[in-house]
């Protein structure tokens, strides 16, 4: 049985759902979004609670309902209250901004990053945070993780964007090595 998959989701006044046989979509307040259905799963609405049902007793079957269930209720939440990342930059003169609904990175190379803005994410800056926010959990997590990539910190001086909170291993310099 899992654990996850067995649990009802309650769905609150602001959120419409319809199912079909191939997806689950999510309307509420800040926006819609479609799951799309996995098979040997059931998915039934009952009493204002979203039930996930098996169809089937094999091991995939098991795998995809908590993983059904999971997606579910993250589309409920980000169509209620939505997703953010916090990114960091840190480093002499990195600067980001935000033209239109693109984030431009000056961040050490000789010209300017310009990140296009996914469909359903927004950027903002407020000093050295960058915030990703949208209604889906995956890509904003994705989009958050391209812009980290652009420059990833390094273990020296801990120059790079980071996540809000990630803590950087700190390697020793050669000054530090050299005098043992």
């Amino acid at each position: 049985m899992s654990k996850i998959g067995k649990q009802p989701i309650t769905l609150p006044e602001s959120v419409k759902v319809e199912t079909s046989a191939t997806a689950i979509v999510f309307r509420g307040p800040k926006g819609e979004l479609t799951v799309p259905t996995l098979p040997h799963i059931k998915i039934k609405i009952t009493d204002g609670k979203l039930v996930f049902e098996l169809d089937d007793e094999t091991k995939q079957a098991r795998s995809n309902w908590g993983t059904l269930r999971a997606l579910a209720m993250n589309a409920l939440e980000g169509v209620l209250t939505g997703y953010e990342k916090q990114l960091e930059i840190e480093g002499v003169g990195f600067r980001a901004a935000v033209e239109g609904k693109d984030l431009v990175l000056n961040i050490g190379y000789s010209h300017p990053v310009r990140v296009p803005a996914a469909e359903g994410v927004a950027f903002s800056v407020e000093k050295n945070t960058i915030k990703v926010s949208g209604i889906d959990k995956y890509l904003v997590g994705q989009v958050a993780a391209d812009v980290r990539a652009l420059k990833k910190p390094e273990p020296y001086k801990g120059k790079g964007i980071r996540y809000k909170g990630e803590v950087i291993r700190r390697k020793a310099g050669k000054k530090v090595a050299g005098t043992t």
